[in-house]
C-alpha cells in the first residue's frame, strides 16, 4: 500500500468506511522531533508496503488532526502514530517513542 497523504475529515472517514486495519501518522512540518519520527515511519513503510499507512501535516489538516483526537479521545500530540482497528484507536504513541522498531512489534507482530 505505501503511505498516503490525507488531508479532510472526509478523506479519512472514507478510509475508516473501508473497515480495515491501518496506521496513521500525525506530523508536524516544523519540529525536529517529528522530522526524526516521519524518518523512522518513512523507514518501517519502505520495509513493509503491504500495511495500510496515512499521514497529515498537522499545519495543513489541523481541522482532520482534531477530528481524529476529538472522535477516538486520544489527546492530539505531534508527531503521534495511531493504530486503527475495527473502527477504534488500539495503538498510540508519540514524540521519540515513535521508532521503526515500536512500529513493527505493534503493527507487524501484533497483527
Amino acid at each position: 500500500m505505501g503511505m498516503e497523504k490525507l488531508e479532510t475529515i472526509e478523506q479519512f472517514e472514507k478510509v475508516m468506511k473501508a473497515g480495515k486495519r491501518f496506521l496513521f501518522i500525525k506530523h508536524s512540518l516544523t519540529c525536529p522531533i517529528s522530522q526524526a519520527a516521519f524518518r523512522e515511519y518513512e523507514k518501517f513503510v519502505s520495509n513493509h508496503p503491504e500495511v495500510d499507512t496515512y499521514y497529515l501535516y498537522v499545519q495543513e489538516a489541523r481541522p482532520l488532526s482534531n477530528y481524529i483526537a476529538e472522535t477516538f479521545g486520544v489527546k492530539h500530540e505531534s508527531p503521534q502514530a495511531l493504530l486503527f482497528e475495527n473502527g477504534t484507536v488500539v495503538w498510540h504513541t508519540s514524540h521519540w517513542n515513535i521508532t521503526y522498531d515500536a512500529l513493527k512489534e505493534q503493527v507487524i507482530q501484533a497483527s
